[in-house]
């Protein structure tokens, strides 16, 4: 390269290299724009860390599917870093100091031309650039290089070397599926993916039928056994999550959906795909993210279906000689859960899934993090280190030890608080002056509700009825439910039990009743209005509630989405038909408390007109949010405006309390500001003595209840009662959590 060419192409490097906004982007501009001058096929940038080994920062043209660093002193590198002079060879292979990397292929380039960084007399890294033809590189364009590398020096000497380029310290997103924090060795769980079985005809289909029937009895034998393998550790939470599948499995309607499928000459692979297909879009296209988790099941079903029907197995690689593992797959099933024993199990990171998926739910039943829903890791390798923060719904792939000495350093802080917290199982949630909270857990599945009771729950204060009408093909029988709501008092016997009617319709619709049509299904034809206009679907529903509760138990019935008096003047008639049903019967009940959920603005309003007609009323925060806000939560353009910090939510909730107080009813909130600290503190400066939550975030509320002074709360209340910006009283109560040295429940 001529003198005058190369001043010009280094003053221009100069300047769009101090243009770009990071370092990561900076050497990736370097290694591209110095390849392309030079007419090289590599280009690559070596930074040399406090041991004098050399990493990889940023490369054009080789091969990278990890970080690479190369030991002190070794290879054609490591000898223009200790000799601080380049080297320019037309065979790299042949010198006596050739060092290979595995993993770079670089058997395929023959000339290596290596320059210093030197700062300051110190050595600060090394430039190479490789061409595959073996001839050495000009002397112009080494001088060009040699040039270029006085300069660089400045430029990249004050990156930290914990960088180590693109591929150490890699950040991914996901959702939170259980709370907690693992470092481990990824596994990868692949057995196969029934969605990619193309259709086929079906040879002998009377032969196919007797198939499906052979491999359902198959596969539920196996649930059995990998639930014993199991029960030791959690017994009652996982034996519900198993039954649950186990129930699926014997269900009609997909034995008999199976069998169609084969009728119309369907081999059994598509067959049964095809109707995992139907059962699962059913849910994944509803709003509601509870509704939404069930079709993860029906996807691990399938997935295990098929595997025991091609012979594929879910025992995973040898992990024998690895003492923490961490499980990765598009979606990590229950079946491979079984296979790690509990004290290898560091983590779980589904690039599908959400935290309500019976993955999250087994999870959290193990005290395991999972973090749901991450992109699809690329170029997974055999002991890949990784990072799962649960409490953030983050990964770190490729953690460096800095790094990875910090969260261990978290882990051990989160076992210490664990510790606390495990001894208040039994304590009543009490603040330091005397304010007495009842927690409750929410529920909505048979597998949920052990962990309830053993994290402590006092009863279950929100227990969504819809799935038993939503995975099947006609509407459950009065047996078929009450069957499900006796196991849900039994666990909870002599607790409250607050039931809530069928919230159907809208995005949460029945595959043999659908609604279509509607523009705007959240305002649509949903919850009380749905089952009010299906006078038969309500009723049985209420029949089956109250024989189920029989005459110990505590029943609350609380209805969805009252919006009018007429809703709920229809809704008591009803209920008072059903009682007067099942005592002409001569079934054995006591009169339920009834209640509505405040989640439609309006009902707010009508609060003083229905008092004399109700018991309580249960806040449902996260719609109530959603109306006052107008905002969709689940959409991506608007969803970070969302917050139930919101000043006008706060508001809102502060007249609903005082409006229960005045008309002396019960009052108790269900959504998610229930597990959030800094919201529990407002709500308990509002008054609040019962709370309803998931059952992992019981603890966590109990500690802060028992370390929170209610006179503070109250405090903190009005304070932020005057404030008209949701960051504003976030950073104030975060403050006051950290003077109360509350700090580590923001996790």
């Amino acid at each position: 390269m001529p003198v005058s060419s190369a001043i010009l192409e280094l003053s221009r490097l100069q300047k769009d290299l101090l243009q770009l906004a990071t370092p990561h982007e900076q050497l990736r501009f370097l290694v591209d724009s110095v390849s392309e001058v030079v007419d090289t096929d590599v280009c690559t940038l070596y930074l040399t860390d406090e041991e004098g080994n050399m990493n990889l920062m940023a490369s054009h043209g080789l091969d990278q599917t990890g970080p690479v660093s190369i030991p002190a002193s070794k290879g054609l590198v490591g000898l223009v870093a200790k000799n601080k002079h380049p080297i320019n060879v037309a065979r790299a292979n042949a010198h006596p100091n050739f060092f290979y990397v595995e993993g770079t292929a670089e058997e395929r380039f023959g000339s290596f031309c290596g320059v210093p960084l030197v700062r300051y007399g110190r050595i600060i890294g090394v430039l190479v650039v490789q061409r595959i033809e073996a001839v050495e590189l000009s002397a112009e364009d080494e001088g060009f290089l040699v040039t270029l590398s006085s300069q660089l020096a400045h430029i990249v000497a004050d990156i930290p070397n914990a960088l180590r380029g693109d591929f150490v310290n890699q950040y991914h997103h996901g959702v939170k599926g259980s709370s907690g924090i693992g470092i481990g060795i990824g596994i990868l769980c692949d057995h196969g993916d029934l969605f990619s079985v193309p259709d086929e005809p079906c040879d002998d289909i009377e032969e196919a039928v007797g198939q499906w029937h052979s491999l359902l009895a198959r596969v539920i034998s196996q649930l059995e056994s990998e639930e014993s393998s199991l029960s030791i550790q959690v017994s009652e939470s996982v034996r519900g999550i198993f039954n649950t599948y186990a129930s699926l499995l014997r269900d009609p309607a997909l034995m008999t959906k199976v069998e169609e499928e084969i009728q119309r000459n369907n081999w059994l692979p598509g067959a049964l795909r095809t109707t995992v297909k139907h059962f699962a879009e059913m849910f994944e296209s509803m709003e509601d993210p509870y509704m939404r988790a069930r079709a993860e099941d029906i996807h691990h079903l399938g997935n295990k279906l098929y595997a025991a029907h091609t012979g594929g197995s879910n025992v995973l690689m040898d992990i024998s000689n690895i003492d923490r593992v961490i499980l990765i797959g598009q979606e990590v099933s229950v079946s491979d859960i079984a296979t790690v024993p509990s004290e290898k199990l560091a983590g779980i990171i589904c690039f599908a899934g959400s935290g309500l998926s019976h993955t999250a739910v087994l999870a959290n039943a193990l005290g395991v993090p999972a973090v749901m829903g991450v992109d699809t890791l690329k170029h997974l390798r055999i002991r890949e280190k990784f990072i799962v923060d649960g409490n953030s719904g983050l990964i770190v792939r490729y953690p460096n030890d800095m790094l990875s000495e910090e969260f261990q350093r978290l882990i051990n802080e989160e076992e210490e608080l664990k510790h606390k917290l495990s001894s208040l199982r039994d304590l009543p949630a009490i603040t330091p002056d005397g304010h007495v909270v009842h927690l409750l857990t929410n529920s909505g599945l048979l597998a949920d509700l052990s962990p309830g009771l053993r994290h402590g729950a006092q009863g279950i204060g929100l227990y969504r009825t819809e799935i038993p009408f939503m995975i099947r093909d006609s509407l459950p029988s009065e047996e078929e439910q009450l069957q499900v709501y006796q196991q849900v008092f039994d666990t909870y016997k002599y607790k409250p039990v607050y039931m809530r009617t069928l919230d159907i319709g809208g995005d949460k619709q029945l595959p043999y009743f659908p609604i279509r049509g509607e523009q705007n299904p959240a305002m649509g034809w949903r919850g009380i209005r749905f089952t009010l206009d299906n006078y038969q679907v309500m009723m049985t529903q209420l029949r089956a509630m109250l024989r189920a509760a029989g005459t110990e138990s505590d029943l609350h019935i609380l209805l969805p989405m009252v919006s009018s008096s007429e809703e709920l003047n229809s809704s008591i008639e009803l209920l008072q038909d059903a009682q007067e049903q099942l005592l002409n019967e001569g079934y054995p009940f006591k009169k339920p408390k009834l209640g509505v959920m405040i989640e439609v603005p309006a009902a707010i309003s009508l609060l003083p007109f229905w008092s004399s007609r109700i018991d309580f009323i249960s806040i449902g925060s996260n719609d109530l949010s959603q109306y006052l806000l107008a905002l969709d939560r689940n959409n991506a353009q608007v969803a970070n405006r969302y917050d139930q910090l919101h000043p006008a939510v706060l508001q809102e909730i502060q007249r609903i309390f005082q409006l229960a107080r005045t008309y002396d009813l019960k009052v108790s909130l269900c959504g998610e500001m229930a597990s959030d600290p800094m919201a529990v503190i407002l709500l308990v400066g509002m008054g609040f003595d019962t709370l309803s939550m998931s059952a992992t975030k019981l603890p966590k509320i109990k500690y802060l209840l028992r370390n929170l002074p209610w006179r503070i709360a109250e405090s903190l209340l009005q304070q932020c009662l005057q404030v008209d910006n949701v960051q504003d009283i976030r950073t104030l109560l975060k403050r006051s959590m950290k003077h109360l040295k509350l700090t580590e429940l923001l996790n």
